[in-house]
């Protein structure tokens, strides 16, 4: 499946945020590593991430994380959570976590470019 991102950085604050565009509330965020959090919503499919201290969890620069070009790839089965964030087809973020958290199996492509 494949669904449109809305991304910011706030630089001041060093917070990352994507959501799912057409995406209303959540259910519960998930720390699925140090420092980075999955949404979901009352579906249990993953609707946003949140990364505070973004350039230092996800080692990169702020300027990296201020552009617009983002994709993330979530692919669960019911054993793991795989998550790979790439900035301007650049892969800054993967992370292959258990999935404790009742997400359904899936494949989905979340882009700014849709």
């Amino acid at each position: 499946m494949k669904k449109r991102l809305i991304s910011s950085y706030d630089e001041i604050n060093d917070t990352f945020v994507g959501k799912v565009d057409g995406e209303k509330g959540y259910c519960a965020d998930y720390g699925i590593s140090d420092g980075i959090y999955l949404g979901i919503n009352n579906s249990n499919f993953p609707n946003s991430i949140i990364v505070p201290q973004a350039s230092k969890v996800l080692d990169t620069s702020k300027e990296t994380l201020e552009s617009p070009d983002v994709k993330i790839n979530i692919n669960c089965d019911d054993i793991f959570i795989h998550f790979d964030l790439c900035i301007e087809d650049s892969k800054i973020c993967s992370i292959t976590c258990k999935n404790s958290f009742g997400i359904p199996k899936m494949e989905c492509l979340i882009d700014s470019n849709i």
